[in-house]
């Protein structure tokens, strides 16, 4: 029998604060639903896994190969873009669309997580954020408003907040002072946002990004914070997927889920593998990204429905199947496991570009599924049945 669905409000979109946005939920079974997130640049089918061009380019790969594989939207990196080329040089040829040559949505993280992982480099204190740059050394220092004027340059349809990331583990204490301090520079977000326009004429969205680390009542009163200072036009999840437990960072949304306003779309901040892209929809969430796809990819790690696996395996040597029977992605249909296996221990460049698409496409199909299986009534059998395979065998990576 088919799941039971809700679809309250299904087919209905809601207005967005932001000229150019809306968001329509088209079906929900539990907590999970599909639907569609308008933006300048078109439309996005949620659930959704976005790929990373953290400097402006997917690793390996042409915007034209991930789209052909079913990317609507991509993300960039505030931080990075910001060191190297600079944001005014983006801006001035154009933004990270022409810059890129994409043409669809774009969303840019603003670099919390990336100066978090600056240890021995970097000091948060309130104004803002002193670090030196993994590139050279050099002495940086920004505010959140810096963030959103980097932003504003750069030119993608969603940006993100900039705030306070903590490890996974931290104690009550430094997590409380990150989110308190997160909800904070979001006031100084907003304002800075409200006060410029976007260079390049098109609107864009203003994203908050929930903290707390992996307590509860944290998470609880940092969507509190941010939804008093609604409305907005998607919120996103940050700090999990940073060395936490995975029955954390389930708990964890949990725990937001049922804080958060059910008719904007839920962005889950770099999180990527399989299993955690069903877990996180099942949690209600509409949109992941995460560069594990490509750099497993590069170190030879695929992804299958059989779990993951490494190709440099010996019984790949002399397998003339596909990777993946069905699967569409130019590694599966035009080459067979030994092939790939060959590239890899040549350390061939193809072999890599190839592995990165496939990783990429995988997981693009696997929220294209999931959202079949949403409009269909059947998603937590079809999750279930998913899932068991994928560990029923033990990982070759």
């Amino acid at each position: 029998m088919p799941d039971a669905i809700t679809v309250p409000g299904a087919g209905t979109t809601t207005a967005s604060p932001v000229e150019g946005f809306a968001f329509t939920v088209e079906a929900t079974s539990g907590r999970a639903r599909t639907g569609r997130l308008d933006t300048p640049h078109g439309p996005v089918h949620t659930p959704q896994f976005m790929p990373v061009g953290t400097l402006g380019t997917i690793k390996a790969l042409t915007t034209r190969e991930v789209k052909a594989q079913g990317a609507e939207m991509i993300l960039a990196n505030a931080y990075h873009l910001y060191l190297r080329p600079g944001d005014a040089m983006v801006r001035d040829l154009g933004g990270l669309h022409a810059f890129m040559r994409w043409d669809g949505p774009i969303l840019t993280d603003s670099g919390g997580f990336q100066v978090f992982s600056l240890e021995g480099l970097r000091t948060v204190k309130e104004e803002g954020v002193h670090f030196r740059s993994h590139l050279d050394g050099s002495k940086h220092f920004l505010r959140p408003e810096d963030v959103i004027a980097i932003e504003r340059n750069l030119g993608a349809d969603v940006i993100m907040q900039f705030d306070h990331v903590v490890p996974g583990q931290a104690e009550h204490a430094m997590a409380r002072e990150a989110m308190e301090r997160s909800l904070r520079w979001l006031d100084r977000c907003r304002a800075a946002f409200t006060a410029s326009a976007p260079p390049h004429g098109r609107p864009q969205a203003l994203f908050p990004i929930v903290q707390g680390g992996i307590h509860a009542d944290l998470r609880r009163a940092s969507c509190a914070g941010i939804v008093e200072r609604g409305p907005w036009a998607g919120i996103a999840i940050g700090g999990l997927s940073v060395g936490e437990a995975k029955p954390d960072m389930h708990a964890m949304l949990e725990a937001c889920d049922g804080a958060l306003p059910r008719d904007v779309p839920r962005y889950l901040m770099g999180v990527g593998f399989p299993e955690d892209l069903l877990e996180g929809v099942a949690r209600g969430v509409d949109l992941f990204d995460c560069v594990a796809p490509t750099r497993m990819g590069r170190n030879g790690t695929v992804f299958t429905p059989d779990g993951k696996v490494h190709v440099k395996r010996g019984d790949f040597r002399l397998d003339r199947r596909p990777l993946v029977e069905g699967c569409r992605c130019p590694a599966c249909t035009d080459y067979d496991r030994a092939y790939l296996r060959h590239l890899h221990v040549s350390e061939e460049l193809l072999g890599l570009r190839l592995l990165s698409l496939h990783n990429v496409s995988f997981l693009l199909d696997l929220m294209r599924d999931a959202r079949a299986a949403l409009r269909a009534g059947s998603f937590d059998a079809w999750r279930r049945d998913w899932l068991a395979r994928y560990h029923s065998r033990p990982s070759t990576s």
